[in-house]
């Protein structure tokens, strides 16, 4: 008899495991779920999709054997548990947590089945402007995002851009977050080489888009549609930067970045062949070491008249071969476009090594706008001298110099550690370092350095969006345009005397006191039903 209680008592022990068993399985099912909402919601990447759906069906397990353990062990414990008052009040409590979980259940359901938004705002902010939502509407085969964004990004505003696109498609648009350090090889394959990349997908065609905005976004969904092939020429014959090569000097990464974009890169040698092809749509000079010809920049000028477009990427004279021959590519940007290469090297004794010119504002133009809040970086650079623009162009200064930094142009005895500022012959900062100019039908830009687009700087902060926006720009694919949303005016309205007066009233007084009328009501009812 003793043994058989002891043994029961040993039970009803091991019977209490399968409650903890059960509230663990709660806990962390209640954590699996939230994370598995986080990833349907794609706020949140799981490193492995399966593995969190298989934790969270073993903790949901959890939960359902935990309490069946606890009836096997100890029977006669749920039998009075049953029969007790208690469990009468507690199946009262049970049906209403499992009829308002009902609920909730079904209203989730049907929201992610319908996953329709509501825009309350004035402004109508979470609203796509009606361009954007035609794009959408004509879009002919579903559009998938790859948002390649690592943990150290914010991608909230990113997230709802995308959400407001996904929600307006009628499920034509769709996106997930990638972590480029997690899923390295996707982000290989796609082409990504830096964080805060998206990539839209439709078909067997592609687009990169690395400054999200709904401008841009909107931009990429009609190229999709609407794929047109930019031909772009490097000219050749002078010592210009290399595209094939993959060593630091050369331009192979930026040329595959024009490829993924749709750019047919070509070379050109205008002494060979005296002709611009018709199919140009830019000529881009990358760090020539000897000066291009007269008969060359004469075809140049023939071609920019005739609405072509020239990206200039110059180098500082003692950097080169040039000597003291002449240079009718300079003279011509300055004299027809007004932006002046002047015979300098940048250097700044706050920058280590103090050859390093470092952008540190940026004018107000349709190349620098996507670059936004991210820095570029100039090795070895000569500066620039915006002059009054010809009439009917407009001359911008793109990129300015730290104040700290000046055109040294003593090189003689040694080309990057100078000893000092001379205000009679250096030029002070800040300091021009690339300047675009344009007229109705033709777009200049000029940089002073080649080695911000070469492989050994290209991928650093923000140049590869500084080379291939210039390049958008020269060729006339620019921000898509749409209608912007006005903002609501607001005004502070002042309270008068009598309006202070009735809100302290109604707040100290008015509240509180009907509180404690429905107090009394209250306790005289019961008084009197005593």
């Amino acid at each position: 008899m003793a043994k058989k209680q002891k043994t029961e008592t040993r039970k009803k022990e091991y019977a209490a495991y399968g409650l903890w068993l059960a509230g663990a399985g709660l806990v962390a099912a209640i954590i699996l779920g939230g994370l598995k909402f986080l990833a349907f919601s794609e706020l949140y990447t799981p490193p492995d999709i399966k593995r969190l759906n298989l934790m969270f069906w073993i903790s949901v397990g959890l939960v359902v054997i935990g309490p069946c353990i606890y009836a096997l062990l100890n029977p006669q414990g749920v039998r009075e548990f049953l029969a007790g008052r208690q469990a009468r009040y507690g199946s009262n409590a049970l049906v209403l947590t499992l009829a308002v979980l009902g609920i909730l259940i079904v209203v989730n359901v049907i929201t992610f089945q319908n996953p329709y938004k509501w825009d309350l705002t004035e402004g109508k902010e979470h609203t796509l402007a009606p361009e954007s939502i035609e794009a959408l509407k004509a879009l002919p085969q579903p559009v998938t995002a790859l948002a390649f964004y690592s943990a150290r990004m914010s991608t909230e505003s990113v997230n709802n851009l995308l959400m407001d696109f996904r929600s307006s498609s009628e499920g034509k648009f769709n996106y997930r977050f990638i972590d480029p350090e997690i899923n390295p090889v996707l982000a290989q394959q796609m082409g990504v080489t830096r964080d805060g990349v998206i990539i839209l997908q439709m078909g067997e065609q592609k687009e990169i888009v690395t400054y999200a905005s709904e401008a841009e976004i909107a931009g990429a969904l009609v190229r999709l549609m609407n794929p047109e092939a930019y031909t772009v020429y490097f000219l050749t014959g002078h010592g210009e930067k290399d595209l094939e090569q993959g060593n630091d000097n050369s331009l192979s990464q930026a040329k595959q970045t024009l490829t993924d974009k749709n750019y047919v890169v070509k070379t050109l040698n205008l002494i060979a062949t005296n002709n611009i092809p018709e199919d140009a749509a830019s000529i881009v000079i990358a760090g020539p070491t000897k000066p291009v010809s007269e008969q060359e920049v004469a075809l140049i000028k023939a071609y920019l008249e005739k609405g072509g477009s020239l990206v200039v990427l110059s180098e500082p004279p003692a950097l080169t071969d040039f000597g003291d021959a002449k240079d009718p590519l300079a003279k011509m940007l300055a004299e027809d476009w007004g932006i002046a290469l002047d015979n300098n090297l940048v250097l700044d004794p706050t920058v280590n090594p103090p050859y390093l010119a470092v952008a540190a504002q940026y004018g107000n133009h349709a190349i620098t706008e996507k670059v936004g809040t991210l820095v570029s970086i100039f090795p070895q650079a000569r500066t620039l001298t915006v002059q009054d623009a010809p009439p009917g162009k407009r001359t911008t200064p793109l990129v300015l110099s730290t104040e700290s930094a000046w055109g040294e142009t003593d090189l003689t005895s040694d080309k990057t550690t100078p000893s000092s500022f001379d205000a009679n012959t250096d030029k002070a900062g800040p300091l021009v370092l690339a300047a675009a100019s344009e007229n109705q039908a033709s777009r200049v830009a000029v940089f002073g350095d080649s080695d911000f687009a070469s492989n050994a700087a290209y991928n650093s902060y923000g140049n590869s969006d500084m080379f291939i926006n210039t390049i958008d720009w020269a060729v006339g694919r620019e921000t898509f345009g749409i209608t912007p949303k006005n903002a609501p005016e607001r005004s502070f309205k002042f309270l008068s005397q009598i309006q202070l007066i009735g809100l302290m009233l109604s707040s100290i007084c008015l509240i509180p006191g009907l509180v404690l009328v429905g107090g009394l009501v209250a306790w005289a009812a019961r008084r009197s039903r005593g």
